[in-house]
């Protein structure tokens, strides 16, 4: 994940194939706010042009954040291109702060 509009938080975001039909996302991130939680999603497109919201997200507290999503690796790989994005804040949502493509 890179960082956007200057915020500093770089990081990953891997994602596990979990026992049955669920996908671990895990978020991390570097110089995130302390006591700020910073919404995600995973949505259709690419960092350049984010589509709608395929699944929402956990909120990173403290540059991290882990979610079971229910699709398999398979589904999201059909679903390509797809983006993770993780905003500022909630009350700073149009402001993105760290994207990553699929």
């Amino acid at each position: 994940m890179l960082e956007q509009n200057n915020s500093n938080q770089n990081g990953t975001v891997t994602l596990t194939q979990e026992f049955g039909k669920k996908v671990k996302v895990l978020i991390e991130l570097e110089n995130a706010p302390n006591g700020v939680r910073q919404p995600a999603h995973i949505h259709s497109g690419s960092c350049i042009k984010l589509g709608e919201i395929k699944f929402p997200l956990n909120d990173l507290v403290g540059g991290k954040s882990e979610t079971s999503v229910v699709t398999s690796m398979a589904e999201l790989v059909d679903m390509l291109p797809l983006a993770v994005n993780v905003h500022k804040s909630g009350t700073q949502a149009s402001t993105y702060v760290s994207c990553g493509n699929l």
